[in-house]
């Protein structure tokens, strides 16, 4: 959601804060961190990421409101994929665990392949 008051004046700023919900909304707020410019305000408000951008021209507004919103995008994918990773390594550990525990009647028999007899 984009909230964009109207400029008080030819001189004012011109204002929109955007307001998205996500699962994990600290590291998207840090991973948003290193883009943000001067005229970027991001807070974390429960599961919200809220950016409040101002900007003096409404090009300049749009255009980093657009950059904004393609980086929320790549954060919110980057997170759910490192997520879908760990859970997956974590499965593949369990069954990794579960698959090497042999006891007595488990183990392999070995058998002595060797023809080659000696003359």
């Amino acid at each position: 959601m984009v909230d964009a008051p109207e400029p008080a004046g030819d001189d004012a700023d011109r204002t929109a804060t955007v307001r998205t919900e996500h699962a994990d909304p600290a590291t998207v707020a840090a991973a948003l961190g290193p883009d943000e410019t001067d005229s970027m305000r991001t807070r974390v408000d429960g599961d919200i990421v809220a950016c409040t951008v101002a900007r003096p021209t409404t090009g300049g507004l749009q255009s980093t409101l657009d950059d904004h919103l393609v980086n929320l995008r790549v954060a919110d994918r980057v997170i759910e994929r490192a997520r879908d990773h760990a859970a997956d390594s974590v499965d593949a550990a369990a069954a990794a665990n579960a698959d090497s525990t042999l006891d007595s009647e488990d183990e392999p028999q070995t058998t002595d392949t060797d023809t080659h007899t000696d003359t």
